[in-house]
């Protein structure tokens, strides 16, 4: 199994590098195509133009919105045409309200999306869509890239957050190609319910599965020794040197098409490594 369809979305240049760069790296190792969508959006949403607004300040969003694609895919084709991959660019033009539709549609047709990290600062909410469409709609793992990151596409030390959820297997299916080429992936458990069909073995099921696909694992159990779970995992990332982290993504109340759960959107806010995620 390999990546060979890759997508990356790109609604803002000036934090887009970090993602282009790992999303070049993965096509040139895995022989991929590389797809990026170069969307201009227009921030103007139809259900808050006030009653009268004129034609013209409508069609003033849209043509700002179409430069703003153009320039985008200015940016990406300069750095791709030097990149000696397979790929491909597109513009689009999207409202806020509408980007969720056309993110997820392009991201169910890809092997692997490759996100910058939603929240930074100067990062708008269009960023934090994008993601929550790719995962929950489009049904795709994504790969969260944090700004100043090298592009590491075969990261050697990884970080596999495990709690026995589906979410959770799931985004260990989905890794498995960078989880075969890792020196080491550290299947990483904070305080394991002590009930439960691993009691006896806290991540021994899943190192069997992984070990039989020739990923070579560790079991790390952890203290709760900080307020939340995913400090401690932050920290453990930290303490082994990870390149990446694994996780499954969960969604909570669905008040655009779906949230990411607290400690998903904690991670993201704090990592300063990529974070592999799958729903």
């Amino acid at each position: 199994m390999t990546y060979k369809s890759l997508l990356s979305i790109i609604t803002d240049p000036k934090i887009a590098s970090p993602a282009l760069e790992e999303a070049i790296a993965i096509a040139r190792v895995n022989d991929a195509h590389l797809e990026v969508l170069c969307v201009g959006v227009d921030r103007t949403q139809t259900g808050y133009y006030y009653a009268g607004a004129s034609v013209q300040f409508m069609q003033e969003a849209l043509e700002q919105a179409k430069t703003e694609s153009k320039e985008i895919e200015d940016f990406v084709a300069e750095r791709l045409k030097r990149s000696e991959i397979k790929w491909s660019s597109e513009t689009a033009i999207a409202q806020l309200t509408g980007l969720n539709s056309l993110v997820a549609h392009r991201a169910r047709f890809n092997d692997l999306v490759i996100l910058p990290r939603p929240y930074c600062d100067g990062c708008g909410q269009e960023q934090e869509i994008k993601v929550e469409a790719s995962l929950f709609e489009g049904h795709s793992p994504v790969l969260i890239v944090p700004p100043q990151t090298e592009p590491k596409p075969e990261a050697k030390r990884i970080v596999l957050a495990w709690n026995q959820s589906p979410e959770a297997m799931a985004a260990s299916r989905a890794a498995l190609p960078f989880l075969k080429l890792a020196d080491i992936v550290s299947i990483a458990m904070v305080e394991p319910p002590k009930h439960g069909p691993d009691r006896s073995d806290p991540g021994g099921a899943l190192s069997q599965f992984l070990v039989r696909h020739g990923v070579k694992v560790e079991i790390s159990v952890l203290a709760k020794t900080l307020p939340r779970v995913s400090d401690v995992l932050l920290r453990h990332a930290k303490d082994i040197n990870a390149d990446m982290m694994v996780m499954g993504a969960y969604g909570h109340s669905r008040f655009r098409e779906a949230i990411l759960g607290g400690a998903t959107r904690y991670i993201l806010e704090q990592t300063e490594i990529p974070v592999f995620m799958s729903h």
